[in-house]
């Protein structure tokens, strides 16, 4: 693969969380291995702590810089630097505001880099709304076939070219096929926003700690995402590590952070309502159990694993059940199991290598603009401080203005005022509007 200015190819990943940047890293890992990976963090509620940081370290990826930028700061980077791939690891919104802002950071090279992005992991709601937001990337990545099909199939309804979307699998997968531990170790994989309802999230800790009670001699995990005042991807109104207190667990009952792929090491069972996590355990082939106590519905994301094998209950893995994933689910939503996850990334490389190999890819294109929805993109772009005509607004931060000590600590400020109204006075005051 062609480098643009160094001996290595250069990859920029662009990530606005913890999640999002675990992704970016990984994919841009894998799409261009052995290369230059500069990481930049978007500055904003979920900006990553380094302890959130060190997790991809952990997974075996050291980017050989990490910055937090704004918008503006990026897209300046983006029309000084040379990179040949850029990875846009963003909310939809975010991708279609750099999809803009980059044509016009741009303008007037003779090449630019490849533009990729996609999904973290499950993809079951907004699905119409979030590919079209990301359409115009040159590479719209799949983590599964049935994912790579529902893609194309919306590209192709509105009338667009469908090429960009190309069939990979999580990045993150791995680690080594299952094995029984001792003691047998149940893991929770617990997630910010699913459930959102106290009562809801109440319930699945009290099971979790009834079924701790009812198995003293196994290993119990709550594994938890972020300690408290961190942020992930979705907003965690009602930490699990609150709701615990008061509980009393047994001596068998533990809460774990850290990486995923450490605590599956030593899993029997995991246990979720829709995490990714269940399909990092399925590639293991670690059981699985996707909890049905809620419902199944579109809102838990839940649904996503209809003829998976996996939905049980709480009351049935109390009484013994083990769910057995169906092979063919798993082949089609990308579990990707045995030497499968080996070649998984190569369509993705050589569309890659095709495009930096030839005449470049071309001018960048979205379906969204100020033609076909002068109504959303004004908006949309205007909260990343950008024109329709991807030029940052006047009042944007400057991305020639230093990051000093004072700003950083404002910053920090800001985030902790916004997680405090996020996590205890947004639910009071919806509390006091049910009276």
């Amino acid at each position: 693969m062609p480098a643009s200015t160094s001996k290595s190819p250069r990859v920029a990943v662009l990530a606005d969380s913890d999640t999002r940047w675990k992704w970016g890293a990984l994919t841009a890992h894998r799409l261009v291995p052995g290369g230059r990976l500069d990481g930049h963090l978007l500055r904003g509620r979920a900006t990553p702590t380094p302890r959130q940081l060190g997790e991809v370290d952990e997974a075996g990826v050291r980017p050989d810089s990490v910055t937090e930028v704004t918008a503006a700061e990026f897209l300046a980077t983006m029309a000084r630097e040379r990179y040949d791939v850029v990875v846009l690891a963003l909310v939809g919104g975010g991708v279609q505001a750099m999809l803009h802002g980059l044509t016009h950071a741009w303008r007037g090279r003779e090449r630019r880099p490849v533009v990729v992005t996609g999904y973290v992991g499950v993809v079951y709601e907004k699905v119409t709304d979030g590919l079209l937001l990301r359409h115009g990337a040159d590479l719209v990545l799949a983590n599964s076939r049935r994912d790579a099909e529902r893609f194309r199939a919306v590209y192709e309804g509105v009338g667009v070219d469908a090429s960009a979307v190309v069939e990979v699998a999580l990045p993150f997968l791995g680690g080594a096929p299952y094995r029984p531990a001792d003691p047998y170790t149940v893991v929770f994989a617990a997630q910010p926003s699913v459930p959102a309802g106290r009562a809801d999230r109440a319930y699945l800790l009290e099971r979790l700690v009834r079924h701790a009670r009812r198995h003293p001699d196994r290993e119990v995990l709550l594994k938890l995402r972020s300690r408290p005042g961190e942020h992930t991807t979705h907003v965690e109104e009602l930490p699990y590590q609150k709701l615990v207190r008061g509980l009393r667990p047994p001596a068998n009952f533990r809460l774990v952070y850290g990486h995923m792929g450490e605590v599956l090491d030593r899993a029997d069972l995991l246990v979720t309502v829709s995490s990714t996590a269940a399909l990092e355990a399925l590639h293991r082939g670690v059981p699985t159990a996707v909890l049905t106590d809620l419902g199944v519905r579109e809102a838990l994301g839940n649904h996503h694993f209809v003829g998976s094998g996996c939905l049980v209950s709480w009351d049935q893995i109390d009484a013994g059940r083990v769910p057995v994933a169906d092979p063919r689910w798993t082949q089609r939503n990308g579990v990707a199991p045995g030497d499968a996850y080996g070649t998984a990334f190569d369509a993705a490389r050589g569309r890659i290598a095709a495009l930096l190999g030839g005449a470049g890819p071309g001018v960048i294109a979205p379906y969204y603009d100020a033609r076909t929805a002068p109504g959303y993109v004004p908006g949309l772009l205007a909260r990343y401080h950008l024109g329709v005509d991807g030029v940052p607004l006047a009042g944007a931060p400057r991305a020639d203005r230093p990051s000093g000590p004072v700003r950083q600590v404002v910053r920090r400020a800001a985030r902790g005022a916004y997680r405090h109204g996020v996590q205890r006075v947004a639910p009071v005051v919806r509390r006091l509007g049910e009276l």
